[in-house]
């Protein structure tokens, strides 16, 4: 007899998709609050260009950044996530949760050409977690694909590189 692996209830896969959904309604439309309400209290939360940082207060901080002191950046965008793989854990305190790797594709809105464009695209590596029956982020990693040795490319690297430009690095390993 083999053992079977553990799987994430059908359930449990729709809370965690609709907790991205929430967190996109929430960062995407500046509600500070839904998207708060997205994260555990002790939550980590670690973007691309501002860094790593721990809790509500620091979270609606790097938040209130980006739809401040960039809303060009910001506003009119959307975050879409697809392609999610979850792998259900306990964490180290021992409580229910999962790793959830996804795709992502920002796309943007500018409201002075009223065009729509890819603003940008990349994964993530996300670890939720369920607490009183909800799922929240506890870890929260974006991984924005802005150079090549950003992609995290599993394969060899055969790219020729354009004149000029510098070679590719080595792919990191996934963690």
């Amino acid at each position: 007899m083999s053992a079977v692996p553990r799987k994430l209830s059908v359930e449990d896969r729709l809370d965690i998709q609709e907790l991205f959904a929430k967190y996109s309604w929430g960062i995407d439309l500046a509600d500070a609050e839904l998207a708060l309400s997205c994260f555990a209290d002790d939550a980590w939360f670690d973007h691309l260009w501002q860094g790593r940082v721990q809790g509500h207060a620091a979270i609606r901080k790097n938040l209130e950044e980006l739809w401040y002191d960039r809303q060009h950046w910001w506003y009119g965008r959307q975050h879409l996530f697809s392609h999610f793989l979850m792998d259900p854990l306990t964490t180290d305190e021992g409580e229910e949760g999962a790793r959830v790797r996804s795709f992502f594709q920002i796309l943007q809105f500018n409201v002075e050409y009223r065009t729509n464009f890819v603003f940008g695209i990349g994964t993530r590596d996300d670890i939720c977690v369920k607490r009183g029956g909800v799922w929240l982020f506890k870890m929260l990693k974006v991984n924005a694909w802005s150079t090549r040795e950003a992609v995290p490319w599993q394969g060899e690297v055969k790219l020729v590189p354009a004149p000029g430009a510098r070679p590719a690095a080595k792919p990191q390993a996934a963690e």
